[in-house]
C-alpha cells in the first residue's frame, strides 16, 4: 500500500449510504446518548426512547441536569469514558460546534461508531474519530434510520 492510500484509509469510516447504515445498526446493541434530555417532547429524549423500545440498551450521558441520576430508567454517566463496559454507538445530540469538544472523551472509550443526529455535523470531529478507527455517521436521524431498517418498538 502506498503512503497516500494509507493516509486516506480513515475515510472508509465515514458512513453515508444505506448499506453502511444497515451494517452499523446490525452490530449495535449498546448506545451511549451524549446530550440526552429529560423533556419527553425533545428529540434528544424521544429518539433514544424509541431505540430503547426497539431493543437497544441506552446509556444516558446528559450534558445538563447535574442532579439527575437516571433517564429512561437507566443510570446517568457524566462522560462517555466513565461508562463501564463496551459501547457500540455514541448517539450525539449536541450542536455541531460543540461536538469537537467531546471527541477526546469519545475516543477514550473507543466505541465502534459515532452517530451525529439530523442537523449535526462536524467534519473536524468526524475526521478525528475516523482516524481513530471509529465509524461516523453525520446529519441523520437515528429514529428514522431504525424505522427504515425494520427496527420497531415493542408495545409497552
Amino acid at each position: 500500500m502506498n503512503e497516500s492510500s494509507t493516509r486516506d484509509d480513515w475515510r472508509e469510516h465515514l458512513i453515508d449510504d444505506d448499506a453502511g447504515i444497515a451494517r452499523v445498526l446490525e452490530r449495535t446493541r449498546r448506545i451511549a446518548v451524549l446530550g440526552i434530555k429529560v423533556e419527553p417532547d425533545r428529540p434528544a429524549h424521544y429518539v433514544p426512547e424509541y431505540a430503547q423500545r426497539a431493543g437497544f440498551e441506552i446509556v444516558p450521558v446528559p450534558v445538563y441536569y447535574p442532579d439527575v441520576t437516571e433517564i429512561l430508567g437507566q443510570r446517568v454517566y457524566r462522560s462517555v469514558a466513565a461508562i463501564p463496559g463496551e459501547i457500540d454507538m455514541v448517539n450525539v445530540f449536541r450542536r455541531s460546534n460543540d461536538v469537537p469538544a467531546h471527541v477526546g472523551d469519545i475516543i477514550a472509550k473507543q466505541p465502534k461508531m459515532v452517530w451525529m443526529q439530523m442537523g449535526i455535523s462536524s467534519d473536524e470531529a468526524a475526521e478525528r474519530l475516523a482516524r481513530a478507527g471509529i465509524d461516523v455517521v453525520q446529519d441523520r436521524c437515528l429514529m428514522v434510520e431504525l424505522e427504515q431498517h425494520g427496527y420497531r418498538p415493542t408495545v409497552r
